[in-house]
């Protein structure tokens, strides 16, 4: 090689204007770097959601935990991040309403727009299977705040089983009179002892027509929900395995999560209280006082107590309400 010669590599050593341009026009914009951002947060959510959030609902838990996304921005990434939600099975009805006992007229046709809590509840009866065999659930659901206000468990599908149900609804809110109580016309809410719970406590009593599950169509929702958020993805072992995962999910995630917003559309119980209060305070009704509450509670007892052919679940459960009467009284 001769002094002085130059190697051609054919590479030039100071970059050339169109190479710096090209790698700026390639660098990720502002747009798309906020993506990935958010991105990150909606993998966050759907799993605190348990996967069962779609879009609508997963922007109101977004935006409830200060994250503001527009709806179809939010669609766009949740399909690039292939996030899907847990798919329902379908189950069948559990009441029979082939009976010979009284039933009531529909005092709701399908109106479920009450505009304050406790004006009006839904209930209805659903089934889990597990290795022991059916679970029974019952429960009430307030139409307006959409929150399960109260349940019972057990093995088998009694009107004892819906009276507990209602007794937690009825201790929990202590309704005024004149809330309307709608249900199927199940053997079980048309029994003697579950009628007399509801005229002691002041509830007119209301029931769907035979056949049609429309008329308790806030109650079906749940069912739904409580069914493809939890129960379909579970192959329960026991019965006491099944009721710690729905007590679980009744009171801690449906009635109490942040931000929870159901797909029936209801939205969190605290922003429609709050709601009541702003545009129609007239219509709030005041809380059964506790002396009232009492009261209420011993003729409820007495009645069912007065029956002959009364079982033993149903004197357990007066006695518990005489338990807390004596305790509201001291």
């Amino acid at each position: 090689m001769y002094p002085g010669a130059v190697i051609t590599t054919g590479y030039s050593m100071n970059p050339q204007r169109s190479g710096y341009y090209d790698r700026v026009q390639h660098a990720p914009s502002d747009r798309k770097q906020s993506d990935e951002r958010l991105k990150l947060e909606i993998k966050v959510a759907h799993i605190r959601t348990r996967e069962t959030y779609g879009t609508r609902r997963l922007q109101t838990e977004l935006e409830d935990n200060g994250i503001i996304v527009g709806r179809d921005r939010l669609a766009r990434l949740r399909k690039e991040l292939r996030l899907h939600c847990k798919q329902k099975r379908k189950f069948r009805a559990t009441t029979n309403s082939d009976h010979n006992l009284p039933v009531t007229p529909n005092l709701l046709n399908q109106n479920f727009t009450p505009t304050a809590p406790n004006q009006v509840w839904v209930a209805d009866i659903t089934y889990v299977a597990t290795r022991e065999g059916w679970l029974y659930l019952a429960g009430v659901k307030d139409v307006y705040t959409c929150e399960i206000v109260g349940y019972a468990m057990g093995e088998r599908m009694t009107k004892e089983l819906t009276g507990k149900a209602l007794f937690m609804a009825l201790r929990s809110q202590r309704p005024p009179a004149g809330l309307i109580h709608h249900t199927d016309r199940g053997s079980q809410y048309c029994a003697y002892d579950y009628r007399v719970i509801q005229e002691q406590s002041g509830l007119k009593t209301s029931m769907s027509r035979k056949g049609n599950c429309y008329d308790n169509a806030p109650m079906e929702s749940f069912w739904g929900t409580l069914k493809n958020e939890s129960l379909s993805h579970y192959r329960f072992k026991s019965r006491d395995e099944a009721i710690s995962v729905i007590r679980e999910y009744i009171e801690i995630f449906y009635n109490r999560h942040q931000g929870k917003i159901s797909s029936d559309g209801c939205l969190k119980k605290e922003q429609m209280v709050v709601s009541a209060i702003a545009s129609t305070p007239h219509q709030m009704s005041e809380p059964i006082p506790d002396s009232v509450f009492a009261a209420v509670l011993t003729r409820v007892a007495s009645a069912i107590a007065d029956r002959v052919a009364v079982t033993m679940a149903t004197v357990e459960v007066a006695s518990s309400w005489a338990d807390l009467r004596d305790r509201q009284l001291h």
